[in-house]
């Protein structure tokens, strides 16, 4: 509850890490290093430049031993959310606040209440963290092994035996089909579990499920899947082909199969083609933004492609920012549209 980011949250339920495990590992266990904000003047300057001096005095002390903490009053990240929501929402208030949560969100470990400090879960991506990095070699080796297999092994057979318990009573519940989001840090429990209860994956071409490739081609798609090229946290077709232009050169001739150099926009036949992979995968279902469907026509789709994004997770001021720029009435009058979109679908066999 005094957390604002999700970042200082942990999964419940999860088995912890124990105290021994970390010593076991040769590692000089120190709570205050691990579990509580580790700030330095390279830190400082890391998170707020090298100006940090000018406003840090207000919200960090220093102690007689040259160590930096946050103020009573300012160390968490729900005291500093309230503190700015009363000052001007201004940049440099801005940066001030994300600077703050930066430094609250450095640390390594939280421990579970209760334990008297013997007890730990892992903060999720501990190794971006300036704590970590500010390690030595030999702690960082052996904690990211300990990380591991907190997130990817530990916890396996618990959570599948835990998801059999609660799932089958989320089936049961409805007479939907039911589609489980199985990206990102996905335990290898998860494939098992939803293949025996016929929960469908999700499936996303710029997101491969297979470590080793660089984009999953729709054809490739299991029949119990959803196939989608974008979601509403992520860029559109058109979005994303003008973010890098070596990953859109590559997609271009390896997933399009053409010669020479992509263009630098996303022309309408690009995105036909990426639209029509999705329609004729294997899939049960091919789900698409309207945006990328209007990204067919040059004339119908918006003039900016990153004006057609819905959400950016990472900015908590663009979310739910699309609007539609056409009027419905407009697009039921368009019937050459339609009808090649359906035609395209009657094709596909959907």
């Amino acid at each position: 509850m005094e957390s604002v980011e999700g970042i200082m949250g942990h999964f419940v339920p999860a088995l912890p890490v124990h105290v021994n495990e970390i010593t076991a590992r040769g590692i000089e266990f120190n709570y205050d290093r691990f579990c509580k904000p580790y700030i330095t003047e390279a830190v400082l300057t890391e998170v707020f430049g090298s100006d940090y001096s000018e406003f840090s005095r207000q919200f960090i002390d220093l102690d007689a031993d040259g160590n930096y903490e946050l103020k009573p009053e300012f160390n968490t990240q729900r005291k500093v959310e309230n503190y700015f929501t009363g000052l001007e929402n201004s940049e440099l208030n801005q940066r001030i606040k994300q600077g703050l949560f930066d430094l609250i969100s450095n640390v390594l470990l939280f421990a579970v209440g209760g334990s008297e400090g013997q007890r730990f879960h892992f903060r999720i991506s501990m190794s971006d963290t300036a704590s970590f990095r500010q390690l030595d070699g030999h702690t960082r080796h052996h904690l990211q092994e300990l990380y591991l297999d907190y997130f990817f092994r530990r916890q396996d057979g618990y959570w599948g035996q835990e998801a059999m318990l609660k799932l089958p009573e989320l089936k049961r519940s409805t007479n939907m089909l039911i589609c489980g989001e199985d990206l990102g840090m996905v335990p290898s429990s998860v494939p098992g579990v939803m293949k025996e209860l016929a929960i469908l994956s999700l499936e996303i071409q710029r997101m491969p499920k297979d470590l080793t490739r660089e984009f999953f081609h729709p054809n490739d798609a299991p029949y119990l899947s959803v196939v989608t090229p974008s979601t509403h946290d992520m860029s559109t077709i058109r979005g994303w082909w003008e973010e890098d232009r070596a990953v859109t050169q590559r997609f271009f001739n390896n997933e399009l199969g053409q010669w020479g150099s992509a263009p630098y926009f996303c022309e309408p036949w690009i995105n036909r083609i990426i639209i029509l992979q999705h329609l004729y995968s294997p899939a049960m279902w091919s789900i698409f933004q309207l945006q990328d469907l209007l990204g067919m026509n040059g004339t119908l789709r918006r003039e900016n492609p990153h004006a057609e994004r819905i959400n950016v997770p990472a900015n908590p001021r663009h979310y739910w920012r699309y609007r539609m720029h056409l009027p419905l009435e407009q697009l039921i009058d368009e019937k050459d549209f339609a009808k090649d979109l359906g035609m395209q679908v009657l094709k596909s066999g959907r």
